[in-house]
C-alpha cells in the first residue's frame, strides 16, 4: 500500500527505477500510468530519465500533463494520449512490467504535489492476477486504441486528433466499455466485438 503524504512519491519513483533496472538487464522495460494531471516535476524527470534508457513508456493523461513527448534524445519513447468523451474519467491506474513479473496498482491520486504532499491519497497493488491481466491486457490497451475521442500530445505542446486509419473502423473506448461491463452480474445481453 502507497500512501500519501508519507512515501507516495518514493514509491513511484522506486518503481520507475526498478523498471529502467530490469529494461538494462534484459529488456522489453514497459509502463502505464492512467491519471487525470501529471505535473509533479520530479516523477516527469524519473519518467525522462526512463525513456531515455529505453523503457516505453504510455500515459494516458485526461487534463494537464507538463510532460513532453516525443523529444528526440529525451522522450522519444513516451507517448502521452487523452481521451476526453461522453463520461468524466476519474480512474488512475499504473502499469510496471517489472521484468517480466507485472505489476498493476489503481488509487486515488493524481501525480501532482498537492496530491503526493498535501492530500491522503492511496495507490494500492491488484493482487487478483484475473483482475490485473484484464485491466492490464485489455482496457489499458483499449484506452491507447481510442481513435473517437483521443488526442495525442506532440513534442510541441499542441494536441492532436488521434483517427481511425482508412481500413479501421472508428473505436471509442468508453462506448466499448459500456458495453462490455453493462451488467455488473457478467448476465451480458450483447457481447462487444474484439478490440
Amino acid at each position: 500500500l502507497w500512501v500519501a503524504p508519507h512515501h507516495l512519491r518514493d514509491r513511484f519513483l522506486e518503481a520507475i527505477e526498478r523498471e529502467i533496472a530490469a529494461h538494462q538487464a534484459s529488456g522489453g522495460g514497459y509502463l502505464c500510468f492512467k491519471v487525470n494531471s501529471l505535473v509533479d516535476k520530479l516523477l516527469i524527470r524519473a519518467l525522462y530519465k526512463a525513456s531515455q534508457a529505453g523503457v516505453k513508456v504510455d500515459l494516458i493523461v485526461r487534463g494537464a500533463c507538463c510532460l513532453r513527448p516525443g523529444v528526440p534524445g529525451w522522450s522519444e519513447t513516451i507517448r502521452v494520449v487523452s481521451v476526453v468523451g461522453r463520461f468524466l474519467e476519474h480512474s488512475r491506474v499504473f502499469v510496471f512490467r517489472n521484468g517480466g513479473a507485472e505489476e498493476v496498482y489503481l488509487g486515488s491520486a493524481d501525480l501532482m504535489e498537492r496530491n503526493l504532499d498535501r492530500r491522503v491519497e492511496v495507490v494500492f497493488p491488484v493482487e487478483d492476477e484475473v483482475i490485473a491481466a484484464r485491466i492490464r491486457d485489455e482496457i489499458i490497451p483499449a484506452y491507447l486504441r481510442d481513435t473517437v475521442n483521443a488526442r495525442e500530445l506532440a513534442a510541441d505542446g499542441t494536441y492532436r486528433l488521434v483517427v481511425a486509419g482508412p481500413d479501421d473502423p472508428p473505436f471509442d473506448v468508453q462506448a466499448w466499455l459500456q458495453q462490455r461491463y453493462r451488467y455488473a452480474d457478467g448476465a451480458r445481453r450483447a457481447k462487444p466485438g474484439p478490440i
